[in-house]
Order: structure tokens, then C-alpha cells, then sequence
């Protein structure tokens, strides 16, 4: 069977599940006001389904049109998780549904027209300064008066008319690119090292200043906004694509021993950041009250408590009481993970897990195909990146790691964060679609 048709029989069962999500918060909702005589059942859940495996037949025929070769897997399984994301935001609020809908619209939008107009990736190459640039200035943005704005302490977002966005969504693709371009034509230099300092060998000055310089400069930024989640992504991301570049494990240790010093030196020095670490360290202390930092979090592993080995059933989960006070708090994007958990159980919350472990290990395979040093490491870069974003928030929601907002990708509600991941998506597949095609 040829890659295309087994990415075609893929997205049958992700449409049936979207049905099946969709009839089952019908259900509950028919239960609830059954008694009052109103039926809420109907064939809406069919249509939905319908509408989903239409989207996705379309991208799956500009697939067989345009990348012919590239892996049939890692899309269907962005249709899984979209459909996590589309029944559980409907089952929160039905508004917020259909603003993601939108947002999955142009998701693929985006997805579709990044495979056009960049037809070879490659030429991103010649272009990676100013791809730096503009990732630099990405995260400038939400420092800007009059358009930036602060969400829990944190500058993210980016309000323009009546547009919401977060630039470091598109940041992190952006520094990646540079990186995997950069890396390809100093990867000798660095993997060779030249000096020794204290038993390590230190590569040319000269090898590493613009690296150092452009991510530096990336860091203190995210640094100044205040987002250490985001931070811990960059810096994992670059982190990896130096590893696979150099193949020195001396690189991730000290990176990662390094980041931690000044994570620590930011919780030390920053209110907002010293909140954060407190809450994760004692979530039921003083600061648990549905005003403080870690009521969040409590509420957050209360929920997952609640949740067992197999859910309490989707819809079940109460996140407000009669009196509008709320239980959970921002359900639809922070706490997601913790709302699946709790209505689909531990089993329900691993099989996530195994969606999201499935696409890093295509997306590595797909690095380890690659033809070319830049292919590989962008590849690579991406599929870190990737899968670090999904480790942070479900480390936060989990106590694992102190709670950020960074959000689930392809789940959590976020416009930005869906069209991104949709462009990341396109660059993978590319990727993939030349390392398999036939010599």
C-alpha cells in the first residue's frame, strides 16, 4: 500500500472519533435537560464529523499532488490531536468551539500556502539573518505600548485591532531555522573544538559569536517578557540542534546546567517568577485561594485526581459551581490537560501522551532520512521544539516542572498557536517528502 492511501485510511478513525467526541457532549447535555422534556441529540455530532473529514480529505489531496513522498503518519496524527482539541474546547464553551474551528481553518490555510510559496525549503538558507531578525523583533512586540499585553504577569500577547496574537509562536520556527542554517556551515568547527578551558574544549570565538549573539539576544528577551516556559523551549530546542550538529554531549549538559543557574537567578530576583516557583513548590500553601498563584495548580491536580484510571466521562468534569465561582480555572487553554484527564482518566490522558510521542518519533525519523546537514538538523530542531512544548505544559499542569502558559499544541485553545504549529507541520513534511523520494 502506497504511503498516500495508508495517510488516507489514518484519517477515517481521528473523523469518527471527532463524532463520536461531539455525540457524547450531546448526550450529557440531552441527560441534563431530558427531564424538561428537550432532546439536544441530533445528527449535529455526524455533521461535525463530516465537515472535519472533508478538511481533511482536502489537505490530504494537495498532499498526493505536492509532496507525494512525505511521511503518510504525522499528519493524521495532528488530526488526532485536533480533535482532542475541537470536542473538548465545545464541550467548555461553545463559543470558543467555533473561534477554533476557524483557527484549524486557517491553520491549514497557512499549512497549505507555506508548501506553495516556499516550494524548496532550502532557500531558507540564504535568508537567515533576516529570519533572525524578524524572529527578534517577533519578541519585541508584546513590549510595545499600546499593543503589547500582559497575561498573568507576563507580557505574550500582541493585540492589534481585533486581532490577538502571540508572536513568540512564530519566534520559535523562525530561531530554529537560523540555528539549523547556521550550525550546518560551522558544525565542523564547533564539533572539533579548539582550546582547552578546564579540561573542556572551547571552539573558536569566532564559530560561536553570531550563534551566541542571536540567541542570546532571544533569551533576554524572553527573559524581559517574562516567560520562563517559553524560554525553556528556545532553549531545549537549541539545545538539541547543537547535540545533532556536533554530536558533543558536552554542549546539552552545560547548556541545561547553565539555564537552570539563571532560572534560579530570575525566580530569586523576579516577583512574578518567584511567585511561580513557590506555588510549585508548596501548590496548597499560603498562596492557595482562587486569588493566589497556586490555587491553579491545586486545582489543576485535584482534577487529575478526580479523573481515576478511566475518567469521570466527558462532560462530567465540573469547572464552575451554581454560583459562578470557578473550580478550575482557564480550562480551555493552561488546564486542558487537566480537564481531559479528568473526564477520559489516566487512560485516556496516556493515550494523548502516545499521539504526541508517535509524532516526535516521525518527526526524528524524518531528521534521520534527511539527505542534507541543514534538512536533518531543521528537522530535528522543529521535532524538539515540538515535543519540549508539550513537556512544559503537561510538566506544569502535573507539578513536574513550575506551571507556565504555554499552550497544548493542537488542543489548547490559541489561534496563533494552531496556525504556527500548522507552518511547523508543512516544514516537516517537506522535509520528509524529499529524504523519501526516489533517488
Amino acid at each position: 500500500m502506497s504511503s498516500r492511501n495508508r495517510e488516507l485510511l489514518a484519517l477515517i478513525p481521528a473523523s469518527l472519533l471527532v463524532s463520536l467526541g461531539f455525540a457524547a457532549v450531546f448526550i450529557q447535555r440531552d441527560e441534563f435537560v431530558g427531564a424538561q422534556g428537550t432532546n439536544r441529540l441530533t445528527t449535529a455530532s455526524l455533521t461535525y464529523g463530516g465537515i472535519f473529514l472533508g478538511l481533511c480529505l482536502v489537505v490530504h489531496l494537495f498532499l498526493r499532488w505536492r509532496l507525494p513522498h512525505a511521511d503518510p503518519y504525522l499528519f493524521p496524527l495532528v488530526a488526532t490531536l485536533a480533535c482532542f482539541g475541537l470536542v473538548f474546547i465545545y464541550r467548555i464553551d461553545q463559543t470558543l468551539a467555533a473561534d477554533q474551528a476557524k483557527w484549524f481553518f486557517v491553520g491549514i490555510v497557512a499549512f497549505i500556502a507555506t508548501i506553495l510559496v516556499l516550494r524548496d525549503y532550502r532557500v531558507l538558507e540564504r535568508y537567515r539573518y533576516v529570519i533572525a531578525l524578524v524572529s527578534l523583533l517577533l519578541l519585541m512586540m508584546p513590549l510595545l505600548p499600546g499593543i503589547g499585553q500582559t497575561t498573568n504577569g507576563a507580557n505574550l500577547s500582541v493585540q492589534i485591532g481585533s486581532i490577538t496574537f502571540q508572536p513568540g509562536e512564530f519566534a520559535k520556527i523562525g530561531i530554529i531555522i537560523f540555528v539549523a542554517s547556521y550550525l550546518r556551515d560551522t558544525r565542523e568547527l564547533l564539533s572539533r573544538g579548539g582550546r582547552q578551558v578546564l579540561g573542556i574544549s572551547v571552539p573558536p570565538l569566532r564559530a560561536l559569536a553570531p550563534l551566541l549573539l542571536v540567541f542570546g539576544a532571544a533569551m533576554m528577551l524572553l527573559l524581559v517578557i517574562r516567560d520562563l516556559g517559553t524560554s525553556l523551549m528556545f532553549f531545549g530546542g537549541f539545545l538539541a540542534v547543537l547535540y545533532v550538529a556536533t554530536n558533543r554531549l558536552a554542549y546539552p549538559v552545560i547548556g541545561f546546567a547553565l539555564f537552570g543557574l539563571g532560572a534560579w537567578f530570575i525566580g530569586s530576583h523576579t516577583a512574578h517568577v518567584k511567585d511561580r516557583f513557590t506555588s510549585w513548590e508548596n501548590p496548597f500553601g499560603p498562596l492557595y485561594d482562587k486569588d493566589g498563584g497556586s490555587f491553579q495548580l491545586a486545582q489543576s491536580l485535584f482534577a487529575q485526581a478526580d479523573g481515576g484510571l478511566f475518567g469521570t466521562g466527558i462532560g462530567q468534569s465540573l469547572l464552575r459551581q451554581e454560583n459562578g465561582d470557578i473550580i478550575l480555572p482557564a480550562p480551555q487553554t493552561d488546564l486542558i490537560y487537566s480537564v481531559i484527564t479528568n473526564e477520559l482518566g489516566l487512560a485516556g490522558a496516556c493515550g494523548l501522551l502516545v499521539v504526541y510521542l508517535l509524532f516526535a518519533e516521525r518527526g526524528f525519523k524524518t531528521a534521520i532520512l534527511a539527505r542534507d546537514s541543514f534538512s536533518k538538523l531543521l528537522a530535528a530542531g522543529l521535532t524538539a521544539v515540538f515535543a519540549l512544548q508539550v513537556f512544559v505544559i503537561v510538566g506544569g499542569v502535573t507539578k513536574t516542572i513550575p506551571l507556565t502558559g504555554v499552550t497544548l499544541p493542537f488542543v489548547s485553545y490559541g489561534g496563533s498557536s494552531i496556525v504556527a504549529n500548522f507552518v511547523l507541520l508543512a516544514l516537516l513534511l517537506m522535509v520528509s517528502d524529499r529524504s523519501r523520494r526516489p533517488a
